[in-house]
């Protein structure tokens, strides 16, 4: 069985919960499991979390849950663009994969409500990168 570690953000935790649950659904029809769930206050702050996750060597990938609603100002994109930027080099650092479920930026509340699917993308995502690297 894939185990599969979950970072997810507090950060708009209405939204990120759902995702969270959604995920867990999808990993166990996809014979996986999400063995780990590290909760971090936003985003920015996912790439830590990862580190520990791969480091601890109980996972076999890593899924990123968060949404980022746009603001006044161009914060939503700052915070997007370096926290994938990490989690991309963490993925090839340690040789796993690290999926990308986070909404946004640019979005309303609304809309990362309509997208919380992304939850179950990352899952499907993990377990065929994992599949195919085996």
């Amino acid at each position: 069985m894939i185990k599969i570690g979950a970072v997810v953000a507090e950060f708009n935790f209405d939204i990120t919960s759902m995702m969270l649950e959604l995920a867990k659904e999808h990993a166990k029809f996809l014979d996986a499991e999400i063995t780990e769930v590290m909760p971090v206050p936003g985003v920015y702050d996912m790439p830590l979390a990862i580190k520990k996750l791969l480091e601890d060597g109980n996972v076999d990938a890593v899924i990123t849950l968060g949404a980022v609603i746009e603001g006044d100002t161009e914060h939503d994109e700052i915070v997007v663009q370096h926290a994938a930027r990490k989690i991309i080099d963490l993925s090839l650092d340690y040789n796993k994969p690290v999926t990308l479920g986070i909404s946004g930026p640019g979005m309303t509340r609304l809309e990362a409500h309509k997208r919380v699917e992304y939850g179950k993308r990352a899952v499907e995502a993990a377990v065929k990168l994992v599949k195919r690297l085996q």
